[in-house]
């Protein structure tokens, strides 16, 4: 089955050496797992067709989802004109696309910025979540959804980010504010680059030492390739 990953931005020109996104994302899910088709969507390159693909996931950037950039715009576009016309996963700014496409609303979080592996609790579980009362991952962002779609569910968050994994009710559509698909050696390196952003050393050390600890990537990798699946089926 064909998964096509819109790829919406790279690590920091210092990290190159970890991969780009795509690859994360085909690493994370299984290299056997789907047909992956990448589109470069900040490029302006989205599929010609909704139907190219059966399922679009939607990587992370570091562009706004609200911002009136040409790419972002059209992005956009694409995600409303697939609504019910394919799956849909999102991973941090694909998790804020997807709410301003679908009509909620992203802004830039006065909390600051989420970095280290942060904790969610699944708050209204769904057929893929297994029956886990609690996920750990990667997080890195400043912004955050702040309105629901109307569709859209909570299915699991925290007090830093209480809309952080949403599922729509009127699509086969899921998506998630943390970062699956970093592993410990890229999660960590994003860290140190946030020393001169505005986190303090003591943020940035704590940070650090969620990061070392045990996570749920491996988790959420079944959860999104079960949602996939299930929503093909």
């Amino acid at each position: 089955m064909k998964l096509g990953i819109l790829k919406t931005g790279s690590p920091p020109q210092a990290l190159a050496r970890y991969g780009s996104y795509p690859a994360m994302f085909r690493a994370l899910l299984g290299e056997g797992t789907h047909d992956y088709v990448v589109f470069d969507a900040e490029a302006g390159d989205l599929p010609s067709a909704v139907g190219a693909c059966p399922a679009y996931l939607v990587t992370g950037s570091a562009s706004d989802a609200y911002s009136d950039a040409a790419w972002i715009l059209e992005l956009k576009r694409f995600l409303r004109n697939a609504k019910g016309q394919a799956a849909l996963v999102g991973i941090c700014f694909g998790h804020q696309i997807m709410a301003e496409a679908f009509g909620g609303r992203v802004t830039k979080s006065p909390k600051g910025w989420g970095i280290g592996s942060h904790t969610y609790e699944v708050l209204h579980p769904q057929a893929w979540t297994e029956g886990r009362t609690h996920i750990t991952l990667p997080a890195s962002h400043q912004d955050q959804v702040v309105e629901l779609p109307p569709a859209a569910t909570v299915v699991a968050g925290s007090d830093f980010a209480p809309y952080g994994v949403l599922a729509y009710g009127d699509q086969p559509a899921i998506s998630f504010q943390l970062h699956p698909e970093f592993d410990e050696a890229y999660a960590t390196a994003l860290i140190e680059t946030k020393r001169s952003m505005g986190p303090s050393d003591g943020d940035i050390e704590a940070a650090l030492a969620s990061a070392r600890a045990p996570d749920d990537r491996a988790l959420v990798a079944g959860w999104i390739n079960r949602f996939v699946a299930s929503s093909l089926s």
